[in-house]
């Protein structure tokens, strides 16, 4: 993908609800053992999650607990984080056809 792209640090529930579905799509185990850490203009040390389109990478602002917390709450995934089966193949049928998800894919299997 291109490294010029604008990077965009968001919350994950700011996002349009297309890239939400999406987000989930990738990371459909959950989010906590994807999150990455920077410091930002501040100097601040930050925690977040990865996730680019073919316009922006975004980095979605969570702490670990945050990102737990998330799963738990989102009626999306089942009681042990993972996304529902009959969520991932509505998701799918909507946003099958963007190239970009299995990029995504790809980045959220590498090991740190």
């Amino acid at each position: 993908m291109n490294v010029t792209k604008p990077r965009v640090i968001q919350d994950f529930y700011k996002l349009p609800e297309n890239l939400q579905e999406q987000v989930k799509l990738v990371y459909p185990e959950g989010f906590s053992e994807y999150l990455i850490d920077f410091y930002n203009a501040k100097g601040e040390l930050i925690s977040a999650l990865r996730f680019e389109t073919d316009e922006k990478l975004y980095l979605l602002r969570m702490t670990r607990v945050y990102a737990k917390q998330i799963i738990e709450d989102d009626s999306d995934y089942n009681a042990l984080g993972i996304l529902r089966d009959d969520i991932r193949e509505e998701y799918e049928e909507r946003h099958g056809d963007e190239e970009y998800l299995l990029e995504n894919e790809n980045y959220s299997r590498e090991e740190y």
